[in-house]
C-alpha cells in the first residue's frame, strides 16, 4: 500500500534526507587518488551516528556496510573495502541512507576522482541531468511511467543505455516501500501521482549496454560489458506547489 504523508511526516523526512545531503557533500570532498573505499565508509558511519541516527543500508538483508561505493563499470551496490583504492580518472558512486527518528533517508551520487575521460565526464552530465527532468514531472495528477520516460529519452538521446534490473522505490517509515519506479517507460502510464507519496528516484545510466551481472558477492552489480556506469538519486515529496526535494543542501 502506497501511504501519502502528511506535512509532518515530511518534515521528518526532510531531517533525515537533509542528513543524507550533508553526508554525501562530507563524502564527495573526501575523494581523491589513494583513499580506500572502506576510509569512506568509516567516514559516512562515524558522521551518520555521532548525529543520532543510523546507518539505514547496514545489515540490511544482509548488507555489510554503512554506503554502498560503486566504481567505474559497477552500477550499485559496491562492498566498501580497504583493498579498494581510488585512482586518478576513476569515478564512483556513493549511496547513502540514514534512518533518523523511524524515518529514512536515501540519495546518491557519482563524483570524478580527479581528471577524468571526456566521456566519463558526459556520463555523469546525462545521468543527473536525467534525474533533473524526471523530479520536474512529479506532479499530482502525472503519471508515474512519464518520470521513467524522462530518464529513458534523456539517456538514450545522449547515446547512452538506461539499466533494467533495478528501480527506485518509494520510501517513508522503511527504506523500500511501494512503488517502485522504472527508468524506463511509457508516458503517461503507469500509478497516477498524488500529494503526499515520498520517492527516491535513481536514474542507473550506462556508457555501454543496459545488461547487469552481479558479482559473486552476491551484491556488486557490474555493466555485463564492464563499460562505465553512474547512479544519481534524489528522495522528493509530491506535493500540491509541485515536487519538494528532501535529500538537498538547499533550503
Amino acid at each position: 500500500m502506497i501511504v501519502l504523508r502528511s506535512r509532518r511526516e515530511i518534515e521528518k523526512l526532510k531531517a533525515a534526507n537533509r542528513m543524507v545531503a550533508e553526508v554525501l557533500e562530507l563524502l564527495k570532498k573526501s575523494v581523491r587518488p589513494g583513499i580506500s573505499t572502506a576510509a569512506l565508509d568509516k567516514i559516512a558511519e562515524e558522521e551518520i551516528v555521532g548525529r543520532g541516527a543510523r546507518p539505514a543500508f547496514k545489515g540490511y538483508a544482509g548488507f555489510p556496510a554503512t554506503l554502498c561505493t560503486s566504481i567505474n563499470h559497477e552500477i550499485v551496490h559496491g562492498i566498501p573495502s580497504r583493498k579498494r583504492k581510488l585512482k586518478e580518472g576513476d569515478i564512483i558512486s556513493i549511496d547513502v541512507g540514514v534512518c533518523l527518528d523511524g524515518y529514512y533517508g536515501d540519495a546518491a551520487i557519482t563524483v570524478p576522482v580527479g581528471k577524468i575521460s571526456n566521456v566519463a565526464r558526459n556520463l555523469l552530465e546525462v545521468t543527473r541531468v536525467s534525474l533533473e527532468k524526471a523530479i520536474a514531472r512529479a506532479w499530482p495528477g502525472e503519471r508515474l511511467h512519464t518520470l521513467s520516460y524522462s530518464v529513458q529519452e534523456h539517456a538514450e538521446k545522449n547515446g547512452f543505455s538506461v539499466v533494467r534490473d533495478f528501480v527506485g522505490h518509494g520510501i517513508g517509515t522503511e527504506l523500500h516501500e511501494p512503488p517502485q519506479i522504472p527508468n524506463y517507460g511509457r508516458p503517461g502510464t503507469g500509478l497516477l501521482l498524488k500529494s503526499g507519496m515520498v520517492l527516491a528516484i535513481e536514474p542507473m545510466i550506462n556508457q555501454g549496454s543496459w545488461e547487469v551481472d552481479v558479482l559473486a558477492d552476491g551484491w556488486t552489480a557490474v555493466t555485463r560489458d564492464r563499460k562505465l556506469s553512474a547512479h544519481f538519486e534524489h528522495t522528493i515529496a509530491i506535493t500540491d506547489d509541485g515536487p519538494e526535494i528532501l535529500s538537498t543542501l538547499e533550503d
